[in-house]
């Protein structure tokens, strides 16, 4: 008897490790249910994550990171983090994980978007492949709102350098079916958070390396205008909130003035922060430099528009 009181014991305390092991930790879904649109199989492109587990790239089967709100601090708003990485990779790290447990204290689910990166090898049109990816994890939230504790009119889009340039894609490219999906379920998203984004791809403002990754060398001007999201503004644009630096050489501040001012044009919300210094890439700018205050910043600007309590 006293053996099976402590086999009892340990399988309860056992029970309750995994749960508390489920709860305390993202779980990763998959983005598409079956085939995925426009792909090419290719069983010699395999994911690789560096062994810092900072960058990850050759992503053929994207998939969605959720990291629930703690249930004391949850507000029932979602964010969707795209990482940067030039179309080239993810900075998943500093620019996806890090961001997402920020948001959380926030008391905001966020969901990092492990996106397939534009690549012959695995598409049938690359350019419109992270697009797809960005859509349809937008769709899935949607549907997963009552199960998450989502309400469905507070989801966000979040970009980091070529991972802004996917989410400004996302938001001025809503209300286009950009493959056969009969899925009708709204793709907007209700705001964007874009961080030293990628915006344009003309020639003057644009990051070179994202531009070539996406739509290759010598692309035609009616391309390069369609994913130029300064010239992709309109009134349905959800608001958005900008940061970028003077000196950023990697993606030139012009990216963030030429949408901010497409955004008024157009009569949207939109709140531009330019710092003089902090370069690229510095994520959620763990320093002392004025850069590092654009998290509050951003706190601030969702309560004011009624996304978080605190």
């Amino acid at each position: 008897m006293k053996n099976i009181s402590i086999k009892r014991t340990a399988l309860v305390l056992g029970c309750l490790m995994a749960t508390i092991n489920v709860f305390g930790q993202s779980k990763q879904i998959n983005l598409w249910d079956g085939e995925v649109p426009g792909a090419i199989a290719n069983v010699n492109y395999k994911q690789q994550v560096d062994s810092a587990n900072s960058w990850m790239s050759l992503i053929s089967k994207p998939m969605l990171e959720v990291y629930p709100a703690p249930a004391e601090k949850a507000n029932d708003t979602a964010v969707i983090i795209c990482p940067g990485g030039g179309y080239s990779g993810l900075a998943i790290a500093h620019e996806g994980k890090e961001v997402a447990k920020w948001l959380n204290s926030l008391g905001i689910t966020a969901i990092v978007l492990k996106y397939r990166l534009p690549s012959d090898a695995i598409m049938t049109n690359k350019a419109i492949g992270p697009l797809l990816d960005g859509q349809q994890a937008i769709r899935l939230v949607r549907h997963n709102a009552k199960t998450w504790k989502i309400n469905p009119d507070k989801i966000g889009i979040m970009g980091f350098s070529a991972g802004g340039h996917l989410a400004a894609t996302i938001s001025t490219h809503s209300l286009e079916k950009v493959s056969g999906i009969k899925d009708t379920t709204n793709v907007r998203p209700n705001f964007s958070i874009l961080i030293y984004p990628v915006i344009s791809m003309q020639e003057n403002i644009t990051h070179k390396g994202s531009k070539v990754n996406l739509l290759g060398e010598n692309a035609a001007i009616e391309r390069v205008n369609y994913f130029s999201n300064e010239l992709q503004v309109n009134a349905e644009a959800p608001p958005a909130f900008l940061v970028h630096s003077m000196d950023d050489k990697a993606v030139p501040v012009q990216n963030s003035i030429a949408y901010a001012l497409a955004m008024e044009k157009n009569n949207v919300p939109c709140e531009l922060h330019i710092y003089q210094s902090g370069g690229h890439g510095y994520g959620l700018a763990h320093n002392k430099n004025t850069e590092s205050s654009w998290p509050e910043a951003c706190q601030k600007w969702m309560k004011m528009r009624g996304y978080i309590n605190e």
